[in-house]
C-alpha cells in the first residue's frame, strides 16, 4: 500500500505540496477549514473540518500513515493527545513548540549556544522602558505566540506613544523584548531532515522584507563568501538536529553589519523563503518535506542555475488577475507564475513569480515586472 500523508491546514503551502506528492506517488490528504481553501481546491477528497477541534484531528489522523502541517497553530495539548494515541507527527510536538512559542525558542537556542539577539520577557510598559534604556532606546516587541507576516510585532523606541507600547500586552500572552539589530540584510538557511537523521542543506538565500512581509528572495544570497554560507547552514543543521526536527526547517537570520548571524525566527514546514526551489532547485522544498516525513532518502537540494529570484504577488488594484497572465507570458516566457487560488485582497499573498538564470539584475527586473503587472502597479 502506498502511504497516506495527512497535512493539517489548507493554505498555499499544502497546495504547493500536492504536485510533489503526485510525483512521488504518495497520497496527500488535506484537512482544510473551508472547502474553498487554497489546498482544498486541488486536493483529492479534502477533509473539511475544524483543525482546532481534537475530535476532528483524531478522525482525520486515523486515515493517515503520518501527519504533518502547513502551519504551526495546532494547540500543543492536541498535538500531545494525538501522539499519545499513537499518531506519527512529523515534526513532533516537542519540536513544534519552538516554532510556536518565541519565548521557548529563544530560551532553547540560547541554551544551545545558537546566536540570537539580546532579549527578555517584559511584564508591561515599565519593563519595556527599562529594556529600552539598556539597548540604546530602540527595541522590537513580539507576542510569544500567534504572530506571522509582521503581525504580533511592534517596533518601539523611547518616544513611542504609550498606547502603542501597551498594545502587545492586550493579547494576554507573554511579550518578548528584543534588541533592534543593526543588520546588513536578512537571510534564510533551509534544511530538510529525516527521522533517522539524514539531512540536506539548501543554498542560503537573501530575503527582502517590506512592511514585515517577504517581498523577494534571491538564491543564493549575493556576495556571501562560501565560508559564511557554510556557517549559516551549520547553524540550521545544528538547530534541526538538537530540536529533533523532521521535515523542512527554515531558519531566518540577520546578517549583521559585522558579518555575524543572529537567528530571528524558525519555521518547521515549507516556507516562503524556499518557494524558489519549485523551479530553481533539483528537489523542491515540498518534495523534500514529504521525503523527510516518510523517511525516504532525501533529494538533491542544489540550485539548477547560478541565480533564482522569487517575488511574491500581493493583492493590489486588480480584482481579477487572470487576464494579466497573457501579458506576462507573452512578454517573458521564461518567467514562472504560481497562483494560490485565493481571492484578491490588498496586501494578501496570492501567488509568486520566479525567474532563474545567470544575470541577477536581469532576473530581478523580469520577476518584479511580472509581479507588479499582475498586481496592477504598472500597465505596460
Amino acid at each position: 500500500m502506498w502511504p497516506v500523508v495527512g497535512i493539517v491546514g489548507g493554505g498555499q503551502l499544502a497546495r504547493m505540496t500536492y504536485p510533489a506528492a503526485l510525483e512521488l506517488g504518495v497520497r496527500l490528504s488535506v484537512l482544510a477549514a473551508h472547502p474553498d481553501d487554497s489546498a482544498a481546491q486541488v486536493a483529492r477528497d479534502p477533509v473539511v473540518a475544524d483543525e482546532k477541534a481534537l475530535d476532528d484531528l483524531e478522525a482525520f489522523a486515523k486515515a493517515c500513515d503520518v501527519v504533518t502541517f502547513d502551519h504551526e497553530h495546532v494547540a500543543q495539548e492536541h498535538l500531545r493527545a494525538l501522539e499519545a494515541a499513537g499518531v506519527p507527527l512529523r515534526p513532533g510536538s516537542d519540536a513544534l513548540l519552538y516554532a510556536q512559542d518565541k519565548v521557548e525558542m529563544r530560551a532553547r537556542l540560547s541554551a544551545l549556544g545558537i546566536p540570537c539577539p539580546s532579549h527578555r520577557i517584559v511584564a508591561g510598559p515599565g519593563g519595556v522602558a527599562s529594556f529600552l534604556r539598556e539597548h540604546g532606546g530602540q527595541a522590537v516587541l513580539k507576542t510569544a505566540r500567534g504572530g506571522y507576516d509582521g503581525k504580533g510585532v511592534w517596533l518601539v523606541d523611547d518616544v513611542t506613544p504609550a498606547e502603542v507600547v501597551a498594545e502587545p500586552f492586550r493579547a494576554g500572552v507573554p511579550v518578548l523584548a528584543e534588541e533592534r539589530v543593526a543588520f546588513r540584510r536578512e537571510v534564510a538557511a533551509m534544511v530538510a531532515r529525516s527521522p533517522h537523521g539524514q539531512a540536506v542543506a539548501y543554498p542560503v538565500v537573501e530575503s527582502v522584507q517590506r512592511d514585515g512581509v517577504c517581498a523577494e528572495v534571491i538564491a543564493p544570497a549575493p556576495e556571501m563568501p562560501e565560508e559564511r554560507a557554510v556557517e549559516a547552514q551549520r547553524i540550521a543543521l545544528t538547530v534541526a538536529a538538537e530540536l529533533d526536527v523532521v521535515g523542512i526547517l527554515a531558519v531566518e537570520m540577520f546578517e549583521t553589519t559585522e558579518g555575524d548571524f543572529l537567528v530571528n525566527e524558525l519555521a518547521m514546514r515549507p516556507h516562503n523563503s524556499g518557494h524558489w526551489t519549485i523551479d530553481g532547485a533539483v528537489t523542491s522544498q515540498f518534495e523534500n518535506h514529504l521525503r523527510a516525513v516518510l523517511d525516504l532518502p532525501l533529494g538533491e537540494p542544489q540550485a539548477r542555475a547560478p541565480y533564482t529570484v522569487m517575488v511574491n504577488i500581493l493583492g493590489g488594484d486588480l480584482p481579477e488577475i487572470y487576464p494579466a497572465y497573457r501579458h506576462v507570458m507573452a512578454r517573458d516566457p521564461g518567467v514562472k507564475v504560481h497562483w494560490y487560488g485565493k481571492s484578491v485582497r490588498r496586501g494578501r499573498k496570492v501567488g509568486h513569480v520566479t525567474a532563474y538564470g545567470d544575470d541577477l539584475e536581469s532576473l530581478r527586473e523580469r520577476a518584479w515586472h511580472a509581479a507588479e503587472y499582475i498586481r496592477g502597479d504598472i500597465d505596460e
